[in-house]
């Protein structure tokens, strides 16, 4: 909601330039300067305001309907946005800097004080071989050590901690659960890889004696720029017309006009949803695009594949970033979500070169998995875009943000999983280093017509690259 708020912003409130660099450091940067965290602040306190109020959300924001969340889950969603906003004072009550150590800390053990080894070999071992050469060894070692992807100014400016990157968990302590706010996102690939790789213009990705030009954050800012470019000028009729400079308002003497209201809406789903959506008529055989992100496929099941009509398309993101995995567990993986997909009714697409990044599939029209289900009646509209939180790849839980166990303490020591039967929603799998007997247990392949189980999926450490949802 933050990063479609910030995409939308009118042109005569933030100019181009200053609208990519604010998303940039807000999705990319665990510490953020104070005018960033200033618009972070104003929007959240604008969007909590507008939550509980459904009329005057959809006057501000037209293309965004939670009419389909539950009562609770907004209240906790008005929870987040007041966190965010500084309903709680003072830098110690989420002390990212402290938080990102102690996790770097916890995922090196005895390699962290040889981190810039760790790193370096990660980045020209692992990245680098799968494709990602631009990002350059000083701008993912920085990212490693502190958390700041992109320093887009100077380094003294970054300060102030990003608090939409907090989540939550409930931990376990002396027998009870309790809950803890804290940062459990990647600290071991990056977000380079989201936008910083490729590029249309094929200069950003020049070679100089063997090096690249350019490195992922100016290919990421290159990127960026060009798609809120390609959103501020969508529907203007004066699209085809001028010079670029003319028809996105930026030349001398001619002012910038605002864009004109988003033909499309964006709708939010309770969490748990995917497992249920199959149930409403309204959203069965619906959709044309599925979309999967790498640590959620273990949701892929014939039930959310009887929400995609005849002929659509779904994509499953692959495991290839993740620098903890090695060659032959991505291997398994895209293996095994080849079989889930298949499972659930869709037929793998035929590629002159497939792609090692994702796995592209299409739903026939005779598909064994086209099954009636009982449809029960809802008055929920069918939506023209639907974003369940659970099955985000970098978005934590809407209920996640819970008060810590002490203002600005971290959990203290002995704090462990739950270990009841049900995972919670925010639990991630332990790295592969401690589950090494899972994964190659699914990298097995199904013996005789076994049907592969949604859940024989291992989900993916807690590791992974945060992929943009745009």
């Amino acid at each position: 909601m933050l990063i479609f708020s910030l995409a939308l912003e009118e042109p005569e409130k933030m100019g181009l330039q200053e609208r990519s660099e604010t998303f940039l450091e807000v999705w990319g940067n665990a510490l953020l300067r104070p005018q960033v965290a200033a618009f972070v602040r104003a929007q959240a306190d604008r969007l909590a305001r507008l939550v509980p109020e459904p009329h005057r959300l959809a006057e501000q924001l037209p293309w965004l309907s939670l009419s389909a969340l539950k009562f609770r889950e907004r209240d906790a969603l008005e929870a987040v946005f007041r966190f965010w906003a500084g309903g709680e004072k003072g830098p110690e009550v989420f002390p990212m800097s402290r938080l990102w150590d102690s996790r770097l800390r916890h995922y090196l053990g005895s390699r962290y004080d040889a981190r810039r080894g760790v790193s370096d070999w990660d980045l020209h071992m692992k990245l680098h071989d799968r494709g990602a050469r631009v990002i350059h060894t000083r701008e993912f070692r920085r990212w490693r050590d502190t958390g700041v992807a992109f320093e887009l100014r100077d380094s003294s400016a970054y300060h102030v901690p990003n608090r939409t990157l907090a989540s939550g968990r409930l931990l376990s302590h002396h027998g009870e659960r309790v809950a803890a706010r804290g940062y459990w996102g990647d600290i071991a690939t990056g977000p380079f890889v989201a936008f910083g790789i490729e590029a249309d213009d094929e200069s950003l990705l020049r070679t100089s004696n063997g090096q690249p030009v350019k490195t992922a954050s100016e290919i990421t800012q290159h990127n960026v720029t060009e798609l809120f470019r390609e959103v501020a000028a969508w529907g203007r009729p004066t699209a085809n017309h001028g010079t670029p400079e003319q028809v996105h308002g930026e030349g001398p003497g001619s002012p910038e006009r605002a864009a004109p209201s988003p033909e499309f809406t964006v709708h939010f789903l309770p969490l748990g949803s995917a497992q249920t959506l199959h149930h409403k008529s309204c959203y069965e055989g619906r959709f044309h695009l599925l979309y999967v992100a790498c640590g959620m496929v273990h949701l892929l099941s014939p039930d959310l594949g009887a929400c995609v009509a005849p002929g659509g398309h779904l994509i499953v993101e692959l495991a290839r970033y993740l620098v903890d995995l090695r060659q032959e567990q991505l291997q398994g993986f895209s293996a095994r979500a080849g079989e889930l997909a298949q499972a659930a009714g869709f037929t793998p697409q035929n590629q002159d070169r497939p792609s090692e990044t994702f796995a592209r599939f299409y739903k026939s029209g005779d598909s064994a998995c086209l099954r009636s289900h009982a449809a029960v009646q809802s008055t929920t509209p069918p939506p023209g875009a639907l974003v369940p939180p659970s099955v985000q790849s970098a978005t934590p839980p809407l209920d996640a943000l819970v008060p810590p166990l002490e203002a600005g303490n971290p959990p203290p020591e002995g704090l462990t999983q739950p270990s009841e039967g049900k995972t919670p929603p925010s639990e991630r799998l332990k790295l592969p280093s401690e589950s090494r007997a899972s994964l190659s247990e699914v990298q097995a392949p199904p013996t005789g017509s076994q049907t592969p189980k949604p859940e024989s999926l291992p989900r993916l450490p807690d590791t992974q690259p945060p992929i943009s949802d745009l």
